[in-house]
């Protein structure tokens, strides 16, 4: 077991075990993605080769973000009812309409 201590500013130190197991290194990005069940799961981009993509170079750490991401969701988007990009694309629209409503809302109560 690793205990990080969460600062006022919201920084914690990773510990050792944890970043060598990751390979991270200072300047690295990380991924942080909450499942359904609330298994926390914590991926590195900024080392990603495309091997772990299926290709033969480095790939843009975003887009090893988004593989990372959905592979942490496999299983979960069918849960969801999201099978297809239309779905997704649907979901995200619905997503951001909720959020800026909600985001509306707390503007005119202030």
């Amino acid at each position: 077991m690793n205990l990080a201590k969460v600062y006022a500013n919201g920084q914690i130190t990773v510990p050792v075990e944890i970043r060598r197991s990751l390979r991270l290194k200072s300047g690295d990005k990380m991924l942080f993605f909450k499942k359904d069940n609330g298994e926390i799961v914590v991926s590195n981009t900024s080392n990603v080769t495309s091997k772990d993509t299926k290709e033969a170079e480095t790939v843009n750490p975003a887009t090893a973000a988004m593989d990372m991401f959905s592979k942490a969701m496999e299983g979960e988007w069918e849960k969801a009812g999201i099978h297809s990009e239309e779905d997704l694309l649907a979901w995200a629209k619905e997503a951001r309409k909720e959020y800026m409503e909600e985001h509306r809302a707390r503007d005119s109560k202030a």
